[in-house]
């Protein structure tokens, strides 16, 4: 016999089931962490959006250094600044160009420098022998190091006169004629280069080796009880398995190289040879050197949606290429 309190209290009724959640506290809930990830959109917007979106307006601005004191009054140019960027017959766009084409260059040699030696150190120190952690310590140092401090390191290292690379190679080994200049004309490039990898490589090896600890163990025991060596387990193992790891770590590497502005900066100055002119530098050069602000927006977007263009292709080839490896 059913009472009136049972029937007044649905809930005292098993068959009658829980009385549904008042919808604020529903609403409450899915809202909170949004609301704790609001002081981090909002500083976002401040430090990456609000300041692309003002070098866009600047791109389409006259905005030279008789409006720097009041940009927002400089004259419209329209698409000006970019005609002129891509205008590769005209002094400008032909540098602007000759820049992109170094850093294209540069890049693809440090991205694929970095994750080869990153990757052949992160599967040597695989196998436990003593000393390993302490090794591990020293390959990361450079990764650790200030910018700042690791480049100027290497300014007084590649210096004509009394630098230690010239030390090494002309007055110990030989390997030249004449001390070299590390720092001017072609060999800049060479010397941008070896501080880059230097100072990049590490990163590969501490991403490559987190992702080696995730194959287990017990393909290679049994790829070696069916006669397979070291290359061939590299090669049919490995690689394959961090095939996801190592598609998001040369993205990285190409994006954080490409844009890579303090190490041509300390390396060099403010001017920096032809041979290593990377285009970070030569839009900081066009914006606050020449004091054509418009001109260098317009770079950075172009910059910009090149680098946009390039990470969609890529994440669309390798997306493309996770499925067919999935299918088959």
């Amino acid at each position: 016999m059913t009472t009136t309190a049972e029937v007044e209290n649905p809930r005292a009724d098993p068959a009658v089931g829980r009385a549904p959640r008042p919808r604020s506290g529903r609403i409450r809930r899915i809202g909170l962490p949004y609301l704790l990830l609001l002081p981090a959109l909002v500083l976002e917007l401040l430090v990456h959006l609000v300041p692309m979106v003002i070098g866009i307006v600047m791109s389409f601005k006259e905005l030279t250094q008789f409006y720097i004191r009041d940009w927002g009054t400089a004259p419209w140019s329209g698409v000006d600044n970019y005609r002129v960027s891509v205008d590769f017959d005209a002094p400008v766009g032909e540098a602007l160009l000759h820049s992109f084409l170094v850093t294209v260059g540069f890049t693809l040699l440090s991205v694929g420098l970095c994750w080869l030696i990153g990757t052949a150190a992160a599967i040597f120190m695989q196998d436990a022998f003593r000393g390993r952690g302490l090794l591990r310590a020293l390959f990361l140092v450079p990764y650790a190091l200030p910018v700042y401090a690791a480049v100027i390191t290497w300014v007084f290292m590649f210096q004509h006169d009394n630098g230690l690379v010239n030390h090494v190679l002309h007055d110990q080994l030989h390997l030249t004629d004449n001390p070299s200049f590390w720092l001017i004309g072609d060999n800049s490039f060479y010397a941008l280069l070896t501080v880059s990898v230097w100072k990049g490589w590490p990163f590969a090896f501490l991403i490559v080796m987190a992702g080696l600890q995730n194959i287990p163990g017990e393909l290679y025991e049994a790829a070696a009880l069916d006669g397979a060596g070291m290359w061939q387990q590299i090669r049919r193992i490995t690689l394959p398995s961090l095939g996801p790891v190592n598609q998001v770590l040369i993205l990285v590497l190409f994006l954080w190289t490409f844009n890579d502005f303090n190490t041509p900066f300390v390396l060099f100055g403010r001017a920096a040879p032809e041979a290593a002119d990377l285009i970070s530098v030569h839009i900081y050069q066009a914006s606050f050197v020449t004091w054509n602000f418009g001109t260098g927006s317009a770079m950075s977007v172009l910059l910009l949606l090149f680098l946009l263009a390039v990470t969609g292709v890529y994440l669309a080839v390798t997306s493309r290429g996770r499925r067919a490896s999935r299918a088959s």
